[in-house]
């Protein structure tokens, strides 16, 4: 990448050559199937091949209609419908039947307990539910059972997946619904760093756009294999890589949850080429490759976020994988990404900072004292503006003002510093 122009304050415009795309995830779906049908979009990350179920871009799109249309027989568009279950294909056909009803998805983390899921369920106003009967050892449904009485709002619970049975009955329309792409497509929670979760109002165009523009970033094209061991009900697993993969051809590979061991036989059995996963994902997976050998020729690329990275870590994957490593920053209140770094920067930079401002992100530091934006290479807080940012928190105007002040500006919570360049570096300890 060509050094640019030098700033002297940190304050910088990602490039704007190619425009926000004004769709729905559907669209994007739709889209996707206009440009890839026969080509494979999913792909069941079991253990072993046999039990990998496929879905070409067209059988994707098929199963999400029939799913929307199957939901329009319990729910209104524009309601919320939750889902509460560890990663699977049929979570992500959820996710755009929902889509493509103008339902609100409200993605809900399987760990939870009684208590947070409670929380989660009535702040949302949840009224309908999809789980799987058991996770870990848990048995969800009587979970569920004993928490119903005090959410007055569901009124639907089903297993995920069980769209044929009695409880979802055939569909009685074949019309879906017309969907804006300002309308909220999910409400993901995040509690930041202090008080109850926050549900961030996250709307169609702000999430398929950002995937879009991150897997531009990185170069993604329709020989790409993403194996994804991250978590869906978070922005980096249902966002970045289901959203990016779709909309630039590639084989979307679901692990059920991160495994080092799986993820490297995921990678050399079904040829990966990039995963997105966390530092400690990465560090397990090193850890494992002194043990065994894989095969992992196929790998073009490693992308990683989320905590800081360090520069020890990046060349541990070069060395042990023979891959580029590109790193981003965000959160999930921006759908999720901010800035990122590309396979061709420069070394330094693509080691030691999470990238530049994503195209349409606008970013710049500021004093977190008195809001003035601050010279380069000087900390503060980082601030973000632009498409992707969320409508604000579902039913909490309160936290929404102290969030996103009056001129859109995103304030993050998070320390940082920005170059000359526009390159971002993170403050060791800032929320991520």
């Amino acid at each position: 990448m060509i050094r640019g122009t030098e700033i002297s304050i940190s304050h910088h415009f990602g490039d704007q050559s190619e425009p926000v795309r004004e769709g729905t995830v559907g669209d994007a779906l739709r889209r996707a199937v206009t440009d890839w049908g026969p080509r494979i979009a999913l792909v069941e990350g079991a253990a072993t091949e046999a039990e990998r179920r496929r879905w070409t871009f067209a059988e994707l799109l098929q199963d999400a209609e029939h799913v929307a249309r199957l939901l329009l027989t319990h729910f209104y568009p524009g309601e919320h419908v939750a889902v509460w279950a560890p990663n699977s294909p049929e979570w992500i056909v959820l996710e755009f039947g929902a889509a493509l009803a103008g339902l609100t998805l409200v993605t809900v983390n399987p760990a939870y307990q009684a208590k947070e899921l409670t929380y989660v369920l009535k702040q949302s106003e949840a009224a309908g539910l999809f789980i799987i009967r058991h996770y870990r050892g848990r048995d969800f449904m009587a979970i569920v059972d004993g928490i119903r009485p005090s959410l007055p709002s569901l009124r639907h619970v089903a297993e995920l997946g069980d769209w044929p049975a009695a409880t979802m009955a055939p569909a009685a329309r074949s019309d879906l619904p017309a969907v804006a792409p300002g309308d909220i497509a999910q409400i993901q929670y995040t509690s930041g760093t202090t008080g109850f979760p926050k549900g961030a109002l996250l709307t169609h165009r702000g999430l398929a756009n950002n995937a879009r523009f991150f897997a531009g970033r990185i170069g993604a094209t329709p020989n790409d294999v993403w194996v994804n061991p991250m978590p869906l009900f978070h922005t980096a697993g249902c966002g970045l890589v289901t959203l990016g993969a779709l909309q630039t051809g590639g084989a979307h590979v679901i692990a059920p949850g991160f495994d080092a061991t799986l993820m490297l036989n995921l990678i050399e059995q079904e040829r990966g080429t990039g995963m997105l996963g966390v530092p400690t994902m990465l560090v397990a997976m090193l850890n494992e490759l002194e043990e065994m050998s894989y095969d992992l020729s196929s790998v073009r690329l490693v992308a990683t976020g989320g905590a800081p990275v360090s520069s020890d870590l990046v060349r541990r994957v070069r060395k042990k994988i023979g891959a580029p490593v590109v790193i981003g920053y965000g959160q999930t209140e921006a759908s999720p990404y901010v800035t990122h770094t590309a396979p061709d920067d420069p070394q330094e930079d693509g080691v030691l900072t999470v990238g530049r401002p994503l195209p349409h992100c606008e970013v710049k530091i500021v004093n977190p004292e008195t809001g003035i934006t601050v010279p380069t290479g000087r900390p503060g807080e980082i601030c973000a503006r632009g498409y992707s940012v969320m409508k604000g928190y579902f039913n909490n105007p309160g936290a929404t003002a102290n969030a996103i002040d009056r001129q859109g500006w995103l304030h993050t919570g998070d320390l940082g510093s920005m170059d000359s360049q526009g390159y971002c570096r993170i403050s060791v300890g800032s929320r991520t």
